[in-house]
Order: C-alpha cells, then structure tokens, then sequence
C-alpha cells in the first residue's frame, strides 16, 4: 500500500506546476499562435474561393447540359412526328395497293 501512495503523490501536479499552468502564455507564443491561426484562415478563404469558382463552373456546365438536352428533345420528337407521318402515307399506300389487288381478283 505504501508503495501506491507515493506513486499518487508523485504523479499529481505540485502547487509549482500549477500555478505555471495559471500563468500567461509568453509573449512570443501568442504571436506565433496568431500567425499560424492566420495562416490557417487564408488557407481556408483560398479553399472556399476556389470551391466557390468551381461552383460556378459546375451550375454554368450544368445549364449548358440541360440546354443541350432541351434541344435533343426537341429535335427527337420532330423526328418522331415526321416519322410517324411517313408511317401513316406508307399505311395509306399498303391500303390503296391492297384494295386495287382485292378489286383486281373480284372482277
């Protein structure tokens, strides 16, 4: 038990410690904890300018995608209308062919 009693008191801080925990920083280490911290924030307003700009050219792609897909439809469905309405005029025909054949054999 002896032996655990001094390990306590040896491993708690003294009054000395802390009262040197209680005290200011120095002068210097405030300086260069200000200059890191300012370092650190001009890093990080660069990061956010360039995530902004990058931001920017995405919603500007992104427009141009959706432009692009606008006309594709567009052009798509025209193709559709004028396909169907050769489909309908080959119908007719097939129908016209159809009937002077079946008015060919009646006769």
């Amino acid at each position: 038990m002896e032996a655990s009693k001094s390990t306590t008191a040896s491993t708690s801080p003294s009054s000395t410690d802390l009262q040197l925990l209680l005290l200011p920083p120095p002068p210097e280490f405030d300086s260069h904890l200000s200059s890191l911290i300012y370092g650190l924030s001009q890093q990080v307003q660069g990061a956010m300018e360039n995530m902004l700009k990058m931001t920017n050219e995405v919603d500007q792609s992104s427009a141009e995608v959706t432009e692009e897909i606008e006309k594709c439809k567009d052009s798509t469905l025209e193709k559709k209308k004028v396909l169907e309405e050769e489909k309908e005029h080959f119908e007719k025909a097939a129908y016209t062919v159809l009937d002077m054949l079946n008015s060919g054999d009646s006769r």
